[in-house]
């Protein structure tokens, strides 16, 4: 498989031009180590997309504590995560153009590992929300460039290669949920270290792409003098429903697993689990994400429509959901194990934005477009919630909510699934 995947990397590669012009242009064949060097950076990129965020959260009321953060700005941090996704996600596209996916992503995973260096040793909670900001921005551009990377190289292998960075980012977000604490407490016991100890993984995901940075530029530089003249410009990718689809199932499934790993270990408690129990099933629910992070992307790659496996996932999540109001206690590990399977969205829609372009140009648009709306959308789900629970005293109500929005977003991963493009759309043709 591996000789496959480098041969698909040795054909011309798309290049830039100017901004939104891409060609299909001769250029020298990219080395034979590039290959499996770019897969294993893809692998340590994946990995850090998530240990800034939960290995925090594993550790969140003693580093409230330490630093003397008020509720107000512990409130802050809980939601700057899917801000600074959205935000920064945006940017991507123009320096993807400007300097080159692989090089934006090699800067990308150098402030994920600068902000997790300088955060531990912060004083106040201004000086740490600035360095958090800094990894998440790292993390918001190779969000969005990471299912570029994978068209643009392996064009052949997308559900392969986006089941094994799924499957990797998963594998990295239950890591640093179940490993900071106890790794912490075999350091010395300091919130601080806890957190630092981060920063090593996001340093060793910087290395691989130092070669692949320069290689690829080397390729677009002598890609664009030999090119001639014109090219098409990318989608707009705002006149795609399709588009919006995306935009918007991404939304809601990102809703549902910001919710998901915010309440659900407080919905088991106010049942009558243990607390350590409740922990235990919440890193159920994120495991169930490595296994099929790996196998959902491979067969949605082979189907035309998607749209039934959003239904299916969906359909998931509603059992998970309406067991959790009917028997929270008694079938809490069969809830657990459904909406980790219902949490798998995420590889999918990830596997749907590298499908729904033609090119590389139409994917850096649609993953940034998708990527940040979708965030965005994501914000205010698991404020609302705590907000009803507290309101109502009880889960009955929020419950009925995070049902309900499975419905628009099984309906809304129909529409991603369908087999279209987002050029064939705004009238780009091939």
């Amino acid at each position: 498989m591996l000789d496959e995947e480098i041969r698909t990397m040795n054909r011309p590669p798309v290049v830039r031009t100017a901004p939104d012009q891409y060609l299909h242009a001769p250029a020298p064949a990219a080395p034979t180590w590039l290959g499996p060097v770019l897969i294993v950076g893809i692998v340590l990129a994946a990995l850090n997309l998530r240990p800034a965020i939960t290995s925090l959260g594993a550790l969140f009321e003693e580093t409230r504590t330490g630093l003397g953060m008020s509720g107000t700005v512990a409130g802050l941090i809980t939601s700057v995560p899917a801000l600074c996704f959205a935000v920064f996600g945006v940017t991507a596209p123009r320096l993807s153009r400007r300097f080159g996916p692989a090089a934006v992503v090699c800067a990308g995973m150098a402030a994920v590992a600068t902000g997790l260096l300088i955060r531990p040793f912060a004083t106040g909670a201004v000086g740490f929300l600035a360095a958090s900001a800094l990894s998440l921005a790292g993390i918001a551009l190779t969000n969005v460039l990471l299912p570029v990377i994978v068209k643009r190289y392996f064009p052949d292998k997308v559900g392969t290669m986006t089941g094994l960075y799924s499957m990797s980012l998963a594998a990295g977000t239950s890591l640093a949920a179940a490993a900071t604490v106890p790794l912490t407490g075999a350091l010395g016991g300091s919130w601080r270290t806890g957190l630092l100890i981060w920063a090593v993984l996001a340093l060793f995901a910087v290395l691989p792409w130092l070669p692949v940075a320069r290689a690829s530029r080397r390729a677009e530089r002598a890609g664009a003098a030999a090119a001639p003249v014109g090219s098409a410009a990318g989608p707009r990718v705002v006149r795609s429903r399709t588009a919006w689809a995306l935009a918007c199932y991404f939304g809601l499934q990102a809703t549902g697993a910001y919710i998901t790993m915010g309440w659900l270990p407080q919905i088991f408690r106010d049942a009558g689990v243990s607390a350590s129990t409740a922990g235990v099933l919440l890193a159920v629910t994120m495991v169930m994400g490595v296994p099929l992070a790996f196998v959902i992307p491979g067969l949605a790659a082979r189907m035309k429509n998607q749209g039934a496996i959003a239904v299916t996932l969906g359909v998931f999540g509603l059992t998970g959901y309406l067991g959790l109001y009917f028997a929270p206690a008694a079938g809490a590990w069969a809830w657990a194990l459904l909406l980790g399977i219902s949490n798998c969205a995420f590889p999918l829609v990830i596997t749907m934005i590298g499908l729904r372009a033609k090119s590389p140009a139409g994917v850096v648009k649609l993953s940034a477009f998708a990527q940040s709306t979708g965030y965005l959308i994501s914000i205010p789900g698991p404020l609302v919630i705590g907000a009803l629970y507290q309101h109502s005293g009880g889960w009955d109500l929020p419950l009925a909510l995070m049902a309900g929005l499975l419905v628009p977003q099984i309906a809304l991963g129909v529409l991603a699934g369908r087999d279209r493009t987002i050029e064939d759309e705004c009238g780009m043709g091939d």
